[in-house]
């Protein structure tokens, strides 16, 4: 609890006390006044003043304007027992919201924690503790025990684990060591690192991630901005209607009391206290909630959008696919399959390309230099290699269809639609061929099942590689469709004709690695970058970053903004309804004072625990265990 908020306690203890003393002394008038006027007093004396305060500055018509106007109102036609409890209870319901906000607001500062204070500069073999801000690239640092790792870099000396849990969502700690990566933000759990610096402090994780979460607030959803609309036209025409009710009436009834009672009572509950306080706050506790599980949204729009999200569009490479060559199939036309690969694997002993370190560890055994004589690159067509087996040269011809067309063999080139196929050849004697392909990522299956399941009508993927390829994975992994051969113009073109076909309340979200696509990530409704928080483009063009390369955090994303949005609208039917039935109440003459007490206080104090459930999300590995 904050040093405000124990203030106002107290406040209310003694406004309490004073109440109660006053209630006691019914019948002894002086005391029976002075005892309520101080509970008041005790109670929001701040209350008026805020009100004058704001007219000053063009602000006529706010909670602080309502609640000062129908008090002393009250207090004019002697009902001090309302005047004073509605005071009392209406400052209650404001220390109760102020608590729940700060409660919500902890998860983003949690997140904010991950701010690192200084590093630990190694310069001529001592360690001088700087601002992260001096540190340059290529510096070496220390990271001890219980730190925060100041920067992103790599480390060059030691072993350790690191908890990333603020940065990922991730709880289990990650074991690294000499030569991986380790990125700004994380906290070393265990031994001593020494880290390269391979990023200035502006440019680095934590930098970034603070920087969208402090700019998250500032991009509205459609609802906070109807509820800023709507409480500016609102207001002012209750007040306008309690002025009649107070004033028209009593000029033909004569019975000014019992209207000016009404009045108040009408604008009590008049205040939009519970619409403008527990929209904002769910919408925060949404996005609380989605970087807990290390998902990070640029705006409550976003987590809107995703809410309503129909059509998800893929890019392949890095996204649907590992990324990484890897040989998926080897067919010997004679002889068993690891003597054509340790063929292939020599035949390539001289080559750097990742197709052939792709097949290198595949075989994954040691080589022998002595087996391997000279190699010719034959452009366009594969390589020429001498290799030494069974005592006899071997002339191996390695490459593509038109390597094998040239030495005079025929092969199927049919099989290529699978991948990359080296053929393989001793001078003119087709030997077999071994297929190297961009595998599908493990978790691919369960992200495309779970957003069938949260009611995604269209998965679309979009690959620059050859359209054989991207249909035999889309043929795979059940996609609605696939549109291969595109460069990254062509991939716009696309994104925009799936955008003119979708229902316009419907979202759109192409998901990508935020660098070849970020004019698709641009012009989407939501544009998600997978895992790539460190990159420039990522962070520029995409609205939804997901810390992780997991896809299935996709799924997590849209139940947390269906979450979201549903307590939203609830919030808003529900105070909106018991408001206006209120209202409908109090001019009638049915409902008191007390009623008008629950309508404001009551409803917001309700509204703003529903809203605060939008930060409880429990992902769907937890679920299940």
């Amino acid at each position: 609890m904050t040093k405000k908020q124990k203030i106002m306690g107290i406040r209310l203890v003694i406004s309490a006390v004073f109440f109660g003393l006053a209630m006691a002394a019914e019948g002894k008038v002086f005391w029976y006044w002075i005892l309520f006027i101080i509970s008041y007093l005790a109670a929001g004396y701040d209350i008026p003043l805020r009100a004058v305060r704001n007219i000053k500055n063009g602000q006529f018509f706010d909670e602080n304007f309502l609640m000062s106007v129908a008090t002393f109102g009250a207090i004019g036609i002697g009902a001090l027992e309302e005047a004073v409890g509605v005071m009392l209870f209406y400052q209650i319901g404001e220390l109760f919201n102020d608590y729940a906000v700060n409660r919500s607001r902890k998860s983003i500062t949690d997140l904010m924690d991950i701010n690192p204070e200084y590093a630990n500069l190694l310069r001529d073999g001592a360690e001088e503790k700087v601002d992260p801000y001096e540190v340059e690239v290529d510096d070496i640092i220390v990271v001890k025990p219980g730190e925060k790792v100041p920067l992103d870099g790599v480390v060059v000396k030691g072993s350790s684990s690191l908890d990333t849990k603020a940065l990922t969502g991730e709880s289990m700690p990650v074991e690294i060591k000499e030569n991986d990566p380790v990125i700004s933000g994380s906290i070393n759990l265990s031994g001593v690192l020494e880290v390269r610096v391979t990023r200035l402090f502006d440019d680095s994780t934590v930098a970034k991630i603070l920087e969208l979460v402090e700019n998250a607030s500032s991009r509205k959803a459609r609802a906070e901005n109807f509820i800023t609309r709507f409480a500016r036209v609102y207001t002012p025409v209750v007040v306008v209607l309690a002025l009649m009710l107070g004033v028209i009436p009593p000029l033909f009834t004569g019975d000014w009391g019992t209207w000016i009672y009404r009045a108040c009572s009408f604008l009590v509950v008049s205040c939009p206290c519970a619409l403008v306080i527990s929209v904002p706050l769910s919408f925060f506790g949404g996005l609380g909630a989605a970087s807990g599980q290390g998902i990070l949204l640029k705006g409550s729009n976003y987590l809107e959008a995703m809410a309503n999200l129909d059509t998800v569009v893929f890019d392949k490479t890095g996204t649907l696919t590992t990324g990484k060559f890897q040989v998926t199939s080897v067919d010997p036309l004679a002889g068993t399959k690891e003597e054509l690969l340790e063929l292939a694997a020599y035949g390539e002993f001289h080559s750097n390309h990742p197709i052939a370190h792709s097949v290198k560890e595949a075989y994954g055994k040691a080589l022998d230099p002595s087996m391997v004589g000279g190699a010719e690159e034959i452009a366009g067509f594969g390589v020429k290699t001498s290799v030494y087996t069974q005592n006899k040269e071997r002339e191996l011809y390695i490459g593509n269809a038109r390597l094998m067309e040239r030495q005079g063999i025929a092969v199927n080139a049919a099989d290529s639609m699978a991948g990359t196929t080296l053929y393989i050849a001793d001078k003119n004697t087709y030997l077999g061929s071994v297929t190297i392909s961009d595998t599908i990522r493990e978790d691919v299956p369960e992200a495309l099942k779970g957003l069938r399941t949260a009611g995604v009508k269209k998965l679309v993927m979009l690959t620059g590689d050859k359209p054989e390829v991207g249909k035999l994975v889309g043929e795979k992994l059940g996609l609605d469709e696939v549109h291969g051969g595109l460069l990254p113009g062509d991939k716009v073109g696309k994104v925009e004709e799936l955008l003119s076909k979708k229902h316009k309340d419907a979202a759109l979200a192409f998901v990508g690695d935020g660098i070849n696509d970020a004019p698709v990530l641009a012009c989407a409704d939501v544009g998600i970058a997978m895992g790539q928080i460190g990159s420039d483009a990522a962070v520029e063009a995409a609205d939804v970053v997901i810390m992780t390369d997991e896809l299935t955090k996709l799924v997590d994303t849209i139940l947390i903004a269906r979450k979201t949005v549903g307590i939203v609208k609830q919030n808003i039917i529900f105070a909106i309804g018991v408001k206006v039935l209120i209202l409908i109440l109090s001019a009638a003459g049915i409902a008191t004072m007390w009623a008008a007490v629950f309508g404001d206080v009551g409803v917001s104090v309700l509204a703003i625990l529903n809203a605060v459930r939008a930060l409880r999300y429990q992902n769907r590995n937890e679920k299940t265990h």
